[in-house]
């Protein structure tokens, strides 16, 4: 079982963004995500997304949100537990990222680029600014087979 996390800046009406685009053998090649990674032995969630943020953006966040978990089901990968965060605040420069380019991108025009379309539900979720939640994603490679929210079926 793999945990990660993920994050979304928020400035205004945009979130930064990272465009997958200079990792060999990436399963989100060509995705635009939040930044984040794998959990290292012994992180929380929170010190995951801390060391993850600073080292793919520079930026060191001070005031961030935990808005949900999302579990990753695939036919072709491990499950993965997905700790999904937004953030308000932070101090640093941005630095080049190893992984994609950055971008501010405005919120209403995120889905016009090419995502995973589960991202799409918990963006969603997240811009509804609701409680915290917990998404079940089922993949059959890069298609969306199934997602549940709170245990309850959601139409994909």
């Amino acid at each position: 079982m793999l945990n990660s996390t993920l994050c979304y800046l928020e400035r205004g009406d945009q979130y930064l963004m990272l465009h997958r685009v200079k990792k060999k053998n990436d399963l989100n090649h060509d995705k635009w995500i939040g930044v984040g990674g794998k959990c290292e032995e012994g992180e929380s969630p929170e010190d995951c997304l801390l060391r993850e943020t600073r080292e793919e953006t520079g930026l060191t966040l001070t005031d961030y949100r935990y808005r949900g978990l999302v579990t990753f089901v695939s036919d072709q990968a491990p499950t993965e537990y997905m700790h999904l965060f937004t953030a308000a605040g932070w101090t640093g420069n941005p630095i080049p990222c190893g992984e994609g380019e950055l971008a501010w991108i405005e919120k209403a025009e995120l889905r016009s680029l090419p995502m995973w379309e589960g991202d799409q539900i918990f963006l969603d979720l997240l811009e509804e600014g609701g409680p915290f939640f917990s998404l079940k994603l089922q993949y059959r490679g890069e298609r969306l087979a199934g997602a549940w929210l709170n245990g309850q079926p959601l139409r994909t």
